[in-house]
């Protein structure tokens, strides 16, 4: 069973800790008690934080000040170590919302990468539910189980598997898909099989051309409706003093998430070739 307990507000061995400096810089470090935090800062033994409480502030021997907090998924799947890059959290917390991953729930990932969408899709099935984590790469789910671990501990509702999701998918009656996958139409048609029907079929994808091939594939396969795509774009704001102005940097485009509901194969109806192009013309 997975570990439901709160953490502790204590900072121990192994634990991962996210701090900032006066310029707002993050670190990323593991607790190790062998080991020191060295930068351009400045220095300090990792034994200076353990057993100090969450939020603390701790001193390095140049006399620069950080604020030491216990990361959150976010915080983590930014600084995270990393083979490719990663789903950003704006686009997880859609892809967990609007594709509905609730607890209990049975989970195929395609494309794990380095795993900040695996551990969110952990946590949000919870103890009763089941992630299936495919990818073709032995390193991407090498470094993705190393995330999972280090941000979660040991967690047995998560299987990581070393295969082609693009030849098929060898778990049945699956509540969810989520693919992060550059042709995610190839695997439409084994979604069909294997999603229950109002099952959800999610995919992330960078490009227009792509969504549009994966919206006439989800539509040609007659299984699936309510196929919806949509964008997340988030600005930040500097609040400062008198000045209150947005952030000169924002986190624009990053991907395109479309959804899709299993269903009944679509009755056959009297809609003629000239609707369904302009149906395709409106995407």
């Amino acid at each position: 069973m997975v570990d439901t307990k709160a953490p502790s507000r204590l900072f121990g061995q192994g634990d991962n800790v996210l701090m900032q400096d006066k310029k707002g810089r993050h670190y990323l470090i593991t607790l190790t008690p062998s080991k020191k935090f060295e930068s351009h800062i400045g220095a300090f033994p990792h034994e200076d934080l353990i057993g100090q409480e969450d939020g603390t502030w701790v001193t390095t021997n140049k006399g620069h000040v950080l604020f030491a907090v216990k990361p959150t998924m976010a915080d983590y799947t930014l600084e995270m170590p990393r083979i490719a890059t990663v789903i950003y959290p704006k686009d997880v917390g859609a892809i967990l919302v609007y594709g509905d991953i609730f607890s209990g729930a049975r989970v195929l990932e395609a494309g794990c990468g380095s795993g900040a969408l695996t551990m969110n899709l952990i946590r949000a099935v919870g103890e009763r539910g089941q992630v299936y984590s495919y990818d073709v790469r032995e390193d991407m789910l090498d470094r993705a189980g190393t995330n999972v671990r280090s941000m979660l501990g040991e967690v047995p509702n998560v299987e990581f598997k070393q295969a082609d999701v693009y030849e098929g998918i060898d778990e049945y009656e699956l509540d969810r898909i989520v693919l992060d996958l550059p042709e995610p139409w190839q695997v439409v048609p084994h979604a069909s099989d294997k999603l229950v029907r109002g099952g959800m079929f999610v995919s992330f994808l960078p490009t227009v051309l792509q969504f549009h091939e994966l919206t006439k594939a989800l539509r040609s396969q007659r299984t699936f409706e309510m196929i919806e795509t949509f964008e997340i774009l988030m600005r930040p704001w500097s609040v400062s003093g008198r000045s209150v102005r947005p952030s000169h940097r924002m986190v624009g485009h990053t991907g395109f998430i479309t959804t899709a509901r299993r269903c009944a194969p679509r009755p056959n109806t009297s809609v003629s070739k000239d609707e369904t192009e302009e149906s395709d013309a409106a995407i």
